[in-house]
């Protein structure tokens, strides 16, 4: 995590593509620009969907760096230490369950998103428990 106080999540980096990397023959510079990707070339990537994908992340950053700048170092340090002792959850798999801990440090106790109102069961609930179990614990 890098303190940063952006308020928005930056534009996603542009990959060259043949028309940036092309030499005065029209070919792809290889010597110039490193190897052609055509994975990277074909790849588009949507502005609004990267921010979108990277908002919670970016929000969480601001809020942290400004509880550093406040508070001193030990404070988002503590917030972070209480978040992942609450993110373990050592419920059986196939019940229902809610992380309100979890919520209420990150600041989501105020928000309504479907998965409060099914608690996770959007899909309904799993019949074979021995399953869940043996994934839970990797075995």
């Amino acid at each position: 995590m890098e303190p940063s106080m952006r308020i928005v999540p930056p534009a996603p980096s542009k990959s060259a593509s043949l028309n940036d990397t092309a030499n005065s023959l029209g070919l792809h510079d290889t010597l110039q620009f490193g190897p052609r990707s055509i994975a990277a070339e074909t790849k588009s990537t949507n502005s609004l969907q990267h921010r979108l994908h990277h908002w919670e992340e970016t929000q969480d950053n601001l809020k942290l760096t400004m509880l550093r700048d406040l508070y001193g170092l030990h404070a988002p340090a503590r917030l972070l230490m209480e978040r992942r002792a609450v993110s373990t959850n050592p419920h059986m798999p196939a019940l229902q369950r809610s992380n309100i801990h979890l919520d209420i440090l990150m600041g989501r106790d105020e928000t309504l998103a479907p998965s409060d109102l099914f608690l996770g069961m959007e899909h309904g609930p799993s019949l074979n428990t021995h399953t869940e179990m043996e994934r839970k614990q990797h075995l």
